[in-house]
């Protein structure tokens, strides 16, 4: 049940979700880039709050390790979550990804203009761990929306007499759903690690 063949084949399945998780996450990049007041203003309050972790965790006896367990948890928790609120028509897992596109557009947008080396931030700070952190969350978005299409379409065929009418196999959607939650989890896992080490001692 959670083969890696299988994780993919599902990503195939259900492309369009995962092609749309991508967009939505390019257009929140975008919105964040180009800065406006009301965009700073939506993000700020985040951004402040990590800088705010950042700075505790830091100072903690074992720095690698507190940010290892900070932002596993985070990330891991955030996208099982997001799967799950997918239910919801599909409407958390889009806000989460124009929210987490806006956060990165605004902070690089920020950087540039206070003059700071935007090729060591992307490929010292962000490439290494984001290689693998981003596409798990876009994917656990994506697994979200399609959740959220899924339940659409159940509620659509609510109606049909008959029980082989009903298109919506809820079954093989939650078998789908857990096995990309257990192997987004890893990559999550793998992606901390990383960030825990070698993206914190690249950027001190």
């Amino acid at each position: 049940m959670l083969s890696p063949r299988l994780f993919f084949l599902d990503l195939r399945r259900y492309k369009k979700a995962m092609y749309l998780s991508l967009a939505l996450f390019a257009v929140g990049i975008l919105l964040g880039t180009a800065g406006s007041e009301t965009i700073a203003g939506l993000v700020a309050p985040d951004i402040a709050k990590l800088q705010e972790y950042s700075r505790e965790l830091s100072q903690s006896a074992m720095p690698e390790l507190s940010f290892f367990k900070f932002i596993f948890l985070n990330n891991a928790i955030k996208s099982v979550a997001v799967i799950v609120l997918g239910a919801l028509l599909g409407i958390m897992p889009a806000i989460f990804l124009l929210m987490n596109g806006m956060v990165l557009g605004l902070v690089v947008s920020l950087a540039a203009a206070q003059g700071a080396d935007l090729f060591e931030l992307v490929v010292l700070g962000l490439l290494p761990h984001g290689i693998i952190e981003i596409p798990a969350i876009l994917v656990a978005a994506g697994f979200g929306m399609q959740f959220g299409y899924v339940v659409l379409k159940g509620l659509g065929e609510l109606g049909a007499r008959d029980r082989s009418d009903r298109t919506v196999n809820w079954k093989d959607f939650f078998a789908s759903a857990g096995r990309g939650a257990f192997w987004i989890v890893v990559f999550l896992l793998i992606a901390a690690v990383i960030e825990s080490t070698i993206t914190y001692h690249l950027m001190r």
